[in-house]
């Protein structure tokens, strides 16, 4: 059932893409289909056949394992994310028009507000909906790349550098998450200056989530700018389209959140 503010907005359903494997059913063994028996074609009473169903959900289920989306997030959808605010309901209102309207949409978002606010679950929801229209898509927690990144300097490690930041480079749409967590160093600089600037050049589609604001806060308090630069800064405005999300941390009150319907 979609949500009071997809309702209120009127915007294209964008497909649920999880899949109940628990309730799937099989008949002859828990690897053959009860509809084509392996073959992968349906037979359909007085209409022929047709490519099973279970095909199609193998392949989604395939795809959705390139997104490398950790379990953690596994249930995130736009239906179950429940806005608390008016920010909440504008950051879902902008997250759907994206899923709906790329590649004609082509500025990507960064969702910016303090943690426990859902830019996470919105960023997981767009990258579920775009992999279901068949665009390949990629999720990175930023600090976890930037290790990646540097054990591909190990001799002892089967992966290189260009082997990690190939896919990050070439997916149609990436998910940053957490922009500005790790420690501004001059190397996570000049690496996230690389990889901003690769997708900037390429044109392609990328979603940032952030702790840090635009103004700060208070006395003290960094903000975006001060985390990734003046430069990368720069980019990102023009990349994407600035979405603040504001409220209260769901985890906190995890067991009464409507943010995760059980």
């Amino acid at each position: 059932m979609p949500n009071e503010a997809s309702k209120k907005y009127k915007l294209k359903a964008v497909p649920d893409t999880r899949f109940d494997f628990d309730h799937a059913s099989f008949t002859e063994s828990p690897d053959v289909c009860s509809l084509c028996f392996g073959s992968g074609m349906e037979v359909v009473s007085g209409k022929g056949a047709r490519p099973c169903a279970c095909r199609k959900q193998t392949a989604h289920s395939s795809q959705l394992d390139k997104v490398r989306l950790p379990k953690r997030y596994a249930n995130c959808h736009f239906n179950n994310y429940a806005p608390l605010n008016l920010t909440q309901e504008r950051a879902l209102k902008r997250s759907l028009i994206l899923t709906n309207e790329y590649p004609a949409e082509e500025r990507g978002l960064v969702f910016m507000g303090t943690v426990g606010v859902g830019k996470t679950h919105l960023s997981v929801s767009i990258l579920k909906g775009l992999t279901e229209r068949g665009f390949t898509c990629l999720f990175y927690e930023f600090g976890s790349l930037l290790k990646e990144i540097q054990d591909s300097y190990n001799s002892n490690t089967r992966s290189s550098e260009l082997g990690v930041l190939a896919p990050v480079f070439n997916a149609d749409v990436l998910v940053l998450d957490e922009l500005g967590s790790s420690k501004p160093t001059d190397w996570v600089l000049d690496t996230m200056a690389h990889i901003i600037n690769t997708r900037y050049n390429d044109k392609k589609l990328t979603i940032f989530t952030t702790n840090y604001p635009d103004e700060r806060p208070n006395e003290g308090k960094e903000t975006l700018e001060d985390r990734i630069g003046v430069r990368l800064r720069s980019r990102l405005y023009e990349m994407c389209k600035t979405v603040t999300l504001t409220g209260d941390d769901y985890r906190r009150n995890f067991d009464k959140s409507p943010h995760i319907r059980k």
